[in-house]
This record gives C-alpha cells, structure tokens and sequence, in this order.
C-alpha cells in the first residue's frame, strides 16, 4: 500500500516537489489536479485516479499495472516504458501522450482519443482498444497480436511492422494508414 496519503501527495505536488519513485500502490487520487506531477519510476499499482487532470505528467518507468485512470485528461502524458497491463484507460484523453516501450498488456482503451499519440514499438497484446481514436497514431513497431480494434480509428496511423496477428478488426477504419512490412496473419476483419 502507498506509503502517503492523498492529502500528503496532494501536498506535496503543491509545494512543486517531485513525486518520482515513491509507493503510491493502492492510492486514491481520482478527481485532482496533478497537472504535469512527475511520477516517473513509482509504483502506482492498483491506484485510482478516475477523472483526474493529469495533462502533461511523466509516467516514464513507472508501474501501473491494474491501474483505474476511467475518464482522466492525458494529453500529452508520457508513458515511455511504463508497464500498464491489466489498466483501465477507457474513456480517456491520451492525444499526443507517448507509450515508446511501454506494456500494455490486456490494457482497456475502449473509446479513447489518441490522435497523434505514439505507441512506437509498445506492447498492447490482447489490448482491448475497441472505438478508440487512434488518427494519426504512430505503431512502429508495436506488438497488437490479438487485440479488440473493432471499431477503431486508424486513419493515417502507421502500423509499419507491427504486429496485428490474431488482430479482432471488425470495421475498423484505416483510410491513408501505414502497414509496410506489418504482419496481419489470422486477422478478423
């Protein structure tokens, strides 16, 4: 469990101080304004932070597995080489937010917006991303195998050797998307 509260975390954002490498596992954070808090390297497993403005904050190294983030403001939010298997993200805003490296395995995105986002060579194995906005979003390299992209928005997203085997893309839309040397064996279209 985390070793601070809500209030102390919320204090010390407040005061400017970072937040890097803290326990902060199990936490209830939801609804706050933690704009541009750095949470690189902490264990933010199990936490709550449904709703909350997070816009702009470093989550780079971080572990958020089993993480609830429904509804938070993301834009622009880095995750490089954060692990959140098993997170609820759904309803989200992640436009522009970055994933470079990044686990997300079996990760709920069901309807969020990620233009522009960048999951360059992440994880998203078994991810459920169905109606999801990814316009624009840049895949090099990811792993989709067996991922829920019913619905999606890929128009423009460059999927250029990625991995969507086994991928579920029942009307997915991917007008003007990259797949150079993509591998699409077993798709479901």
């Amino acid at each position: 469990m985390s070793q601070f509260t809500r209030e102390q975390v919320v204090e010390k954002f407040n005061r400017g101080e970072s937040l890097s490498h803290l326990d902060l596992s199990g936490i209830d954070l939801s609804y706050e304004n933690l704009k541009g808090a750095d949470f690189s390297h902490c264990n933010l497993s199990d936490a709550h932070l449904q709703n909350a403005n997070l816009d702009a904050t470093n989550f780079s190294d971080a572990n958020l597995t089993n993480v609830f983030l429904f509804g938070a403001n993301l834009l622009g939010a880095c995750f490089d080489r954060a692990d959140l298997s098993e997170g609820n993200l759904q309803d989200t805003n992640l436009e522009k937010s970055t994933f470079k490296n990044a686990i997300l395995f079996h990760t709920k995105l069901f309807g969020a917006q990620a233009s522009n986002a960048d999951f360059n060579h992440a994880k998203l194995i078994s991810g459920r991303l169905k109606r999801a906005n990814f316009f624009s979003a840049n895949f090099t390299g990811a792993d989709l195998s067996n991922s829920h992209l019913e619905r999606a928005d890929l128009r423009n997203a460059i999927l250029d050797h990625a991995n969507l085997s086994g991928a579920f893309l029942n009307n997915a839309i991917m007008d003007n998307a990259s797949i150079v040397e993509t591998n699409l064996d077993n798709i479901t279209k």
